[in-house]
């Protein structure tokens, strides 16, 4: 068996495969990996608030830029998955598979970072196009494979600690196989070595450098072709993301239609008003009294959490003011609820920072214009510093708690 595996992972080896190649693709997988999860840790406590949870608002667009890198992050974390797999394939090869306890928890990080990475980028990359074909929730999924990976990682990066230190610069006089020569094709057979006699790649084998350049010009090249999604300057370049700026109604996108939310009817009814409510206080405002009240325009970003957002300019009433007009303090928070008889973000919650701040409004206008359907109307929520699914649209209630 030792034979077998030991003549496999020859035929499979390279001499453009060293430690050093495997520690710098793992320096940037680590940072890419690392910006998606404190990223994705805010995103999630955005959405579901520890007590202890701190809100940022300023500045406007501090998640249009959290969850831009994310997702971002993210995609630029399948090229570079997939180039460190390919830099340590043969090792995993080698016979016994487990020789020490060192050696076997060596083994179940990698094994755990490979499983759930390739599921985490998989699944996340397909949440951006909006298809769910599994049976497993997706955001509570993602949320704990982030755990599973950072804790699987930082367990590989303490067992290869040592190999890690002495490669993490490169060094004068070492080979391509690295200071150890843990791959080189010599090694493992009696064939002879790809290399020329001083020790660089035979002609037609790629070098070192030539595969770091490839890999960082395919993940330049990924990265910019989809992350003008989330950022404007990117925009023109955006060939390839499920999102564009400057789409859909009002030159705004949208995620959820009206018709995914089944609410067409009741927005559209005559007699639509909004309620707001605190305590015994109770009072309805139809779209004309809404319009009479003291308007005010922010210029705020939708941002979702599939990493498109689109800046604009929204008007309409303050919620401070819809909030002293029952006679609630104006510390309150508040529980929303949409016209949607179902969903997940039917009912939204807002805390206080959100409801004292001067941009966030219930929005009656969009870039000019009412709101079109799509985007909420009669009136829908908009607020500086929160994801897209919590910018609740076709507004039914509003609870001062």
């Amino acid at each position: 068996m030792e034979k077998l595996t030991n003549a496999l992972a020859a035929r499979f080896a390279s001499p453009t495969r060293s430690t050093r190649l495997t520690v710098v693709l793992g320096r940037w997988l680590g940072l890419s990996f690392t910006i998606c999860f404190l990223t994705g840790l805010l995103s999630h406590g955005l959405q579901e608030p520890p007590s202890w949870m701190f809100f940022p608002t300023r500045p406007v667009w501090i998640y249009q830029l959290t969850q831009g890198l994310h997702v971002t992050a993210g995609i630029a974390a399948i090229p570079l998955l997939l180039a460190k797999l390919w830099s340590v394939y043969p090792e995993l090869l080698k016979w016994p598979p487990i020789k020490s306890v060192a050696h076997g928890l060596e083994r179940a990080s990698i094994a755990l970072f490979i499983a759930s990475s390739l599921v985490e980028l998989t699944t996340g990359l397909i949440n951006t196009y909006k298809w769910y074909p599994w049976p497993f929730p997706f955001r509570e999924t993602h949320f704990w494979l982030s755990w599973v990976i950072w804790g699987s990682l930082l367990l590989h990066i303490a067992v290869k600690l040592p190999a890690i230190m002495e490669h993490w610069r490169a060094r004068p006089g070492r080979g391509p196989a690295g200071a150890s020569g843990a791959l080189a094709p010599a090694q493992l057979t009696d064939a002879p070595a790809q290399l020329t006699d001083d020790g660089a790649p035979a002609p037609g084998r790629w070098s070192r450098r030539a595969f770091l350049a490839a890999v960082g010009t395919t993940t330049g090249v990924v990265v910019l072709t989809t992350a003008g999604q989330s950022f404007s300057w990117l925009h023109p370049l955006n060939f390839f993301a499920p999102r564009a700026m400057g789409t859909g109604p009002q030159a705004v996108p949208v995620n959820r239609t009206s018709a995914d939310a089944k609410v067409a009817a009741l927005a559209g009814a005559a007699d639509w008003k909004l309620t707001v409510s605190h305590q015994g206080t109770r009072r309805s405002f139809t779209w004309a009294e809404l319009k009479a009240l003291p308007q005010y325009e922010s210029e705020l970003p939708i941002a979702c959490v599939e990493g498109w957002s689109q800046t604009a300019r929204w008007k309409g009433v303050r919620t401070r003011d819809l909030v002293s007009a029952v006679g609630a303090p104006p510390s309150s928070s508040l529980r929303v609820t949409s016209l949607e008889p179902e969903g997940n973000y039917r009912i939204m919650s807002m805390p206080a920072v959100y409801v004292q701040d001067e941009l966030t409004l219930v929005a009656l206008e969009l870039n000019g214009q009412t709101l079109d359907l799509e985007h909420g109307y009669p009136a829908r929520i908009i607020a500086p510093g929160r994801p897209g699914v919590l910018q609740t649209k076709w507004l039914k209630t509003v609870e001062v708690l």
